[in-house]
């Protein structure tokens, strides 16, 4: 990887295996938002609102823009991450919640969202120190 500044007590590894792991996972919701809008256009989730869709649509290119930002060792990719993941986890709770009116222990994709978003927060403060700007 490009753009690694000096180290600090955070182990070299760790560094890599936290960016492969978001970047890994960045690209699976890039397929997943990519392929919804192949099959389904601009509102793939038909119960939910349109501001909802679009939302969830541009994720298409901005979980993409956040997995090749992280590629290339930038801070400006997991500054990305972190406001793509704080906003879609929201945006998901507000769905299971507001919207189907179900709960997090009956909602495996929610609970791997926030195992996600708890990973790219909680790492950040480790990690964005070593990434370039």
């Amino acid at each position: 990887m490009t753009g690694w500044m000096s180290p600090d007590p955070t182990p070299r590894h760790a560094i890599v295996l936290v960016c492969a792991y978001a970047t890994g996972l960045l690209l699976v919701g890039s397929v997943a938002h990519i392929t919804g809008l192949l099959q389904h256009g601009l509102r793939p989730y038909d119960w939910a609102p349109g501001w909802l869709n679009l939302y969830w649509t541009s994720l298409a290119l901005l979980d993409t823009l956040a997995a090749l930002l992280l590629l290339q060792g930038r801070r400006a990719g997991l500054d990305l991450a972190c406001a793509i993941m704080a906003t879609d986890l929201v945006a998901n709770w507000y769905a299971v919640h507001g919207i189907q009116h179900s709960h997090f222990a009956l909602q495996p994709g929610l609970q791997r969202l926030t195992a996600f978003t708890v990973l790219v927060l909680g790492t950040t403060p480790f990690v964005r120190r070593h990434l370039s700007r």
